[in-house]
């Protein structure tokens, strides 16, 4: 027990300390380099606060990290923890350390509503249509989904995943159908959403998904312990009068919701929902009181760090976020699949 809490202590504590550093990095380097000192001054001039001002900083350097490198990393950290905790979350209610959030339909949905804007020209008027109409694509599916799988009040985990991927499929062909009456230039701004990046993110999109990836992730922390007991089966859970199909319901709506916010303003983004929560529970154990939170924090670091790496590695060209997560998550996931397949789980 010692060691378990020993363990989960010092991943706490790396994590508290590299999410910092790792933010630093980020707004410091890039095409305009600045230095650490002048990133927090401009911070600190900005927020008022006393000693961390510096009167040398030019506008060029106070444009730069204010308005287009600090939204990036917030969208960054909150699309991270979003995408990680819903990950640990899905994985906890199907068993299956093989699950993401793409399972319950938020990505195919959240596509066909950013196609739907691009294809009807409202994103013209206002960059936050796209991630508004992606909003309601995503919610809608995940409703068509639970409405699917719902019967007499009871949610069947096998018939949730296989409507997943039934109306995923559904939604992707509605979507390519729409791309093929498009024009080049708004299939060329498709594309770009769908690959999944931080770039051109503003204080808008921080404030659109602020609210609801926060209030995802505290909500579910607070029904961690619930979950716990829900993964040691159905009989026991009802055994100590814990309401199941509620419970269930309310976490795939939180996870839903979560997602939903963050993919709304990244685009699709895959592996970090399913890489990030199976690391952390091989270090800490499936304990979601510890992983819950762990995978928040891990999760943003972990997506900031790839969307710098991908500014960093071809500079001025740059490699997106998405593309960055899949170079790293798919060789992972292969990984699970030949353990899997050699422990005899996929036989």
């Amino acid at each position: 027990m010692s060691n378990d809490k020993s363990r989960k202590r010092m991943l706490f504590l790396s994590l508290t300390l590299l999410l910092p550093a790792v933010v630093l990095w980020s707004l410091a380097v890039g095409q305009v380099p600045v230095p650490a000192e002048t990133v927090m001054a401009i911070i600190g001039q900005k927020l008022h606060i006393a000693g961390l001002t510096n009167s040398s900083i030019s506008p060029e350097q106070t444009a730069v990290i204010w308005h287009i490198r600090l939204p990036r990393v917030l969208a960054g950290l909150l699309a991270g923890a979003a995408l990680a905790v819903s990950g640990a979350v899905l994985q906890g209610i199907f068993s299956n350390p093989l699950a993401d959030p793409g399972i319950i339909g938020v990505s195919s949905g959240a596509s066909l509503g950013a196609v739907i804007a691009i294809a009807t020209g409202v994103t013209a008027y206002n960059v936050l249509y796209m991630p508004f109409f992606a909003l309601i694509g995503a919610m809608l599916a995940v409703m068509l989904i639970v409405g699917l799988t719902m019967r007499h009040g009871k949610i069947s985990v096998m018939l949730l995943l296989l409507s997943g991927v039934a109306v995923s499929m559904l939604l992707g062909a509605m979507t390519s159908g729409i791309l093929t009456f498009m024009n080049e230039q708004r299939i060329r701004e498709f594309l770009f959403w769908l690959v999944g990046g931080l770039d051109y993110r503003r204080w808008e999109h921080v404030y659109m998904t602020v609210g609801p990836v926060m209030a995802g992730i505290i909500s579910l922390c607070f029904v961690a312990r619930h979950l716990n007991v829900l993964i040691l089966g159905e009989q026991e859970a009802r055994s100590v009068g814990m309401p199941v199909n509620t419970l269930r319901f309310f976490l795939l709506l939180a996870a839903s919701l979560t997602t939903a916010a963050a993919v709304c303003i990244t685009g699709t983004i895959g592996f970090v929902g399913l890489v990030i929560p199976h690391i952390l529970r091989l270090i800490i154990g499936p304990e979601h009181r510890a992983l819950i939170p762990a995978c928040a924090l891990a999760g943003g670091l972990f997506l900031v760090f790839c969307d710098t790496l991908g500014r960093l590695i071809l500079q001025p060209l740059e490699i997106r976020v998405g593309i960055m997560t899949a170079l790293i998550g798919a060789p992972y996931f292969l990984y699970l699949l030949y353990k899997a397949q050699r422990k005899g789980e996929l036989s």
